[in-house]
């Protein structure tokens, strides 16, 4: 019985130790597996938040090889380093690349309501914004949406509220927009057209010779530090806002599915972790610079910055009612998009107007 009893021990240790050891292997294994990933972004190089900077993607893809201690490299290309600007959405959802950085107005010639999920006029401001998409089902309607084109989507970076624009000439009454030429993108374009403005589409870098030479009366970018660096304020002194046409901007992740789905576990908690972190940074960074670019904009280059006339503001609003029940009723994934917007937009509302609304107005 002692022997019968020792060689027991001695089997069932040897097969505890082999059960102990085996395990991690297998984790250890998936551990060692490297992933060399490709970037492409809509924006041009050197643009400060959209390419590079704090909470930029570039920035991301360092947070994501640290965090994940070399196991998952992203090599990021900028608009026209690797493919056109506006290619990125194909490209991703081919698998000719991993990711891709952009907004997701771009793509509403195909996905009208991947609108929503970039801004909304006369919407939510970033609070309301992420707190719609992380918690309010945005970014689960996001998803399904985006899953018939074999793609992952989520937030990583936000400019927060954007100035309405710069003006050859000032906007007085509503019919001052009659017939303006003016660069601006997403559903405000739609709303602006309603009033008799032609809307142009144009990439950053063309956006100040265009309003040099007058091909345009009026362009929208983003907010003093970015239009400064672009030099808006040579080709027009009218710096307008209110923030109705993009209260929030949200910049757009979009990963392959088939690669996303490669990954094991922890490293998408790693890309969940990262994004989020460049989410709440890019906007802190974007509150930081925006002051003082402004300041010196009319302090020493002579912009005349001022609100919208309220009754253009009402006019604007109006139109954009208006607007946003059409394109809804022309498309029932815009229509389910746009009630599930409009639904959390009101709840959010009614704790803004005692919460950070009320502390506004002191």
């Amino acid at each position: 019985m002692t022997l019968n009893r020792r060689k027991f021990l001695a089997t069932a240790g040897a097969a505890a130790s082999g059960a102990i050891l085996g395990a991690p292997a297998v984790v250890r294994a998936e551990s060692q597996t490297t992933f060399n990933w490709k970037m492409t972004n809509a924006y041009p190089p050197g643009a400060p938040f959209y390419v590079q900077g704090p909470g930029s993607p570039t920035d991301f893809c360092k947070k994501v090889e640290i965090l994940s201690g070399g196991r998952l490299k992203i090599q990021h290309f900028a608009a026209g380093e690797l493919i056109p600007a506006m290619e990125g959405f194909d490209a991703v959802s081919k698998g000719l690349v991993e990711m891709n950085a952009a907004n997701a107005y771009f793509w509403a010639g195909r996905i009208p309501a991947a609108q929503y999920f970039t801004t909304v006029p006369f919407g939510m401001n970033t609070q309301g914004m992420n707190a719609w998409i992380y918690h309010g089902g945005g970014l689960e309607l996001w998803n399904q949406i985006y899953a018939e084109h074999g793609l992952v989507a989520m937030p990583m970076g936000n400019t927060g509220t954007q100035m309405t624009g710069w003006f050859r000439k000032p906007i007085e009454n509503v019919g001052d927009l009659d017939g303006l030429k003016m660069r601006i993108p997403g559903l405000a374009g739609r709303v602006y057209a309603e009033l008799g403005v032609t809307v142009r589409l144009l990439p950053g870098g063309e956006i100040f010779p265009a309003l040099e030479r007058g091909v345009i009366d009026a362009a929208e970018f983003v907010g003093p530090y970015q239009d400064r660096r672009l030099g808006l304020h040579k080709a027009a002194k009218y710096y307008y806002t209110t923030g109705w046409h993009e209260p929030t901007n949200v910049t757009e992740l979009i990963i392959n599915k088939k690669a996303w789905d490669s990954l094991p576990e922890d490293l998408r908690a790693v890309v969940r972790t990262a994004a989020q972190a460049c989410n709440v940074e890019s906007h802190a960074w974007c509150e930081a610079v925006n002051a003082d670019a402004l300041t010196d904009l009319v302090t020493n280059e002579g912009v005349d910055a001022r609100p919208l006339p309220a009754d253009v503001v009402a006019k604007l609003k109006e139109v954009t009612a208006e607007t946003l029940e059409s394109l809804a009723k022309a498309d029932k994934t815009t229509r389910k998009v746009h009630d599930a917007f409009m639904d959390f937009r009101g709840k959010h509302e009614s704790w803004a107007a005692v919460s950070e609304k009320a502390f506004m107005m002191l």
